[in-house]
Parts: structure tokens; sequence; C-alpha cells
């Protein structure tokens, strides 16, 4: 997915302390139009720019598309980060640079690590187009640490049956990236991350790990932490020392994200680098058409907005 260069930078740093000291602040979405869909972006925002080393935040959809339509992103680069897509319904066509032509259907995760340089576009096969349907997700983008920002790109995919999933106090949930609930997920990792779904009924509770950054995502439903209540679709950036559980007060479904900070990065349009001058290069090389075609899509690019 991309990002519009009018989102480049917020600010990191901590807001006050609420909700019975779980809660710092909290988050609304800002609808984005990407062309045929919406998005609702939670990272980065003003108050907020990063979580952990997670980045970049955003719902897709709920988006219904009649017959012969569908999402048809374009060609585009991205350095430095690493892109993670995870679907509710739908399915997303994944072509990239290295070769990669990888489908992403509901539980699956797509992780494609652009390091150095990458260049992508998310489309949908004739199959999916000819009917018509939902797509329904999660996309995120993880800054990559400084030792690792040039690292060769790369691309992964992990099918629904390899990602962990138990029971906790009767919650259902998958732990899709790093450790937590004694579970370890195979979805490769640079730093210390955390990025775990479940699913409460209306009452049940469950007590969140802890992580040196955390942040809380009502995809749907509602909840309270600490006595605050939490709306859908909003996010709550929680204290890093706070021992908190989280109780439903409608069936709900829950992104939990987090992970160790990684310092200052800039952020423009789809690059992500904590050196300002490697995205300025980034953009050149953009512009000069210096960067690999996607093959089987080569004819359409995004350009570089001004």
């Amino acid at each position: 997915m991309t990002m519009r260069d009018t989102d480049r930078r917020g600010e990191h740093g901590r807001g006050s302390t609420d909700g019975e000291g779980a809660v710092e602040m909290l988050l609304q979405p800002q609808e984005r139009d990407l062309g045929g869909f919406s998005v609702r972006r939670l990272l980065p925002s003003a108050k907020r720019t990063m979580v952990g080393p997670w980045i970049f935040f955003d719902h897709i959809g709920p988006a219904d598309f009649p017959p012969g339509e569908g999402i048809t992103v374009r060609p585009h680069p991205h350095i430095n980060l690493a892109t993670v897509t995870y679907l509710f319904e739908g399915e997303i066509l994944h072509p990239d640079s290295l070769g990669s032509l990888q489908p992403i259907v509901p539980g699956d995760i797509n992780l494609m690590v652009a390091g150095r340089g990458i260049v992508h576009s998310e489309r949908e096969r004739p199959e999916v187009t000819g009917t018509a349907h939902r797509l329904h997700g999660l996309q995120l983008w993880l800054a990559l640490p400084e030792a690792d920002e040039e690292t060769e790109p790369a691309f992964h995919h992990y099918p629904g049956s390899d990602i962990p999933m138990c029971t906790v106090d009767g919650v259902p949930l998958r732990v899709m990236m790093g450790s937590a609930f004694g579970l370890t997920s195979p979805v490769r990792t640079f730093a210390d991350t955390l990025y775990v779904e479940a699913h409460l009924k209306a009452g049940q509770c469950l007590a969140l790990p802890e992580a040196p950054e955390r942040a809380l995502y009502v995809v749907s439903g509602a909840l309270r932490l600490g006595g605050r209540p939490l709306p859908e679709h909003s996010m709550a950036i929680l204290s890093p020392t706070a021992s908190v559980a989280m109780e439903a007060d409608s069936d709900s479904r829950v992104a939990l994200i987090g992970g160790e900070p990684l310092g200052k990065r800039f952020i423009d349009w789809n690059f992500v680098s904590s050196r300002k001058e490697r995205i300025d290069q980034a953009r050149a090389d953009w512009r000069a058409k210096r960067y690999p075609l996607v093959p089987g899509d080569e004819k359409e690019f995004i350009p570089l907005p001004d």
C-alpha cells in the first residue's frame, strides 16, 4: 500500500497518563481514500509516530466491490522498512521486483522486507474481480533497525496454518509476530516485535503481555482498559509499565502491537529511514526510474508526489 506525501511526519512523544495508568493516549483514525476504497490510518499521526518498531498502521475497508472492480495499486517503491499484510476477508495478489507472485488470503501473513529497495504492486486475480467481493484487513509497516536498513530485499509468505494460536481464559488468539502467551511466531523479525490478534466475547477479559511500547487497536466491538472505554476503530497507546487487562463490552476483535523503540525515523511517501539524505536519494532514484521493474507489471507505476 502507499502513503500520501502529506502524511510525512509526526512527533514521537508521550501524552498524559490516564485510564488509571493504563492508557497514555487514545488515537482516532484518519480516513484516507486510496481510489475505490478507503482506509483508516492510525500511525503515523500528529500525536504519535511510532509504537516500538511499528511506524504505519492502516485498517483497510471493509470495502465491497462489484464484479469487474477491485484493488489496483500500481507499482511503487519502498526502502528501509518491512510491510506486514494480514486479511480478514478477501484476497490480494502480491507481485514484486524480486519476481514474487503470491495471493494472500485470510489468516496468512505476507512479510515484504524492502531493505535497500523493492518495488511491488497490489492487484487481484481475475477470478476474484470477476465476482462481487469484499476486502478487509490490516497493513502495517515496520521500521528496520539501522544495521538492517540496507539489507537485501526479501519476500516471505506464511500460511495461516503456520501462525501459532491458543486460547487464554476462554479468549482465542494468534501470535502473529514475536513471542507472547507462551507461543513464538515463525514470522521473521529484526527487532523485539509484538503483534497479537484476539477475539473476545462480551464480558471476557484478557491480560495483555508486556513490551517496552504497546498499542491496542479495536478492529471491531468495544473494550475497556483500566476503566477507560475504547470504542471501535480507536487505538490506545499503553503505558509500558502498567499490568493491564482488557475487558470486552461487546464481541470484539483486537490487534495488539508493540516492541522496542528504534529511535527517530523519517517518513516520506513510501520511504522510511533513519537518514533524511537516504530518503532524498530514494526519491531521486524513483524519479530517474533506477528501481527494478515488477515482472508482468512493467507498464504502470505511481509517479513520485511533488
